[in-house]
């Protein structure tokens, strides 16, 4: 048996995405759909542990430290929240099967109060590749995370991207540098 590994598909949403998105990574983001769609496919098709961690927000909770940064976002029951083009017909197609999960986070990272890593545990999961916006922010914490409890970690920079360029070619680099990553 081969590495067990999980591919972990971050807020690829319509307001990380959409031109009219309310976080929106705009084009980069858009750039990147044929290459997350692809990959997740591949996952889903290969029997491996596919995961859309995807952001969710209620309105007006002011201690949220977010709301001091960003305006709302990912709100809960809204349109933005869904995710982006085709990605969602993948999900769609696909929710049914036991290798698929869509889970709700409130932070950054994927980890960061979820049960991810217990089902990637429970799994034997010890590799996670990584795919989603934004490169530099939740895609960048969710490796942290991954580093620190010891996951392999592999992140497709044709799959990643950002409303900030200089970040996400920063988060890239630290990928490799900091976190030993391997980035496709």
């Amino acid at each position: 048996m081969g590495v067990l590994q999980a591919l972990i598909n971050i807020d690829y949403t319509f307001d990380f995405v959409a031109d009219d998105g309310t976080l929106t990574c705009g084009k980069p983001a858009q750039a990147i759909e044929g290459e997350i769609v692809q990959l997740t496919k591949k996952f889903i098709e290969n029997n491996d542990y596919v995961v859309f961690a995807i952001d969710v927000h209620d309105k007006g909770p002011e201690y949220h430290p977010e709301t001091k940064l960003f305006p709302p976002h990912n709100l809960r029951g809204t349109t933005g929240r869904e995710l982006y083009g085709s990605l969602k017909d993948v999900y769609e197609e696909n929710k049914h099967r036991n290798n698929v999960v869509l889970m709700d986070k409130t932070r950054y990272s994927a980890f960061a109060g979820t049960d991810l890593e217990i089902k990637l545990r429970e799994r034997g999961i010890t590799e996670v590749h990584l795919v989603g916006v934004c490169t530099d922010i939740c895609v960048l914490h969710t490796a942290m995370d991954a580093y620190n409890k010891g996951f392999k970690i592999v992140v497709y920079q044709e799959a990643t991207a950002s409303f900030n360029q200089a970040g996400h070619e920063w988060a890239l680099g630290h990928f490799s540098s900091s976190l030993g990553a391997l980035v496709k």
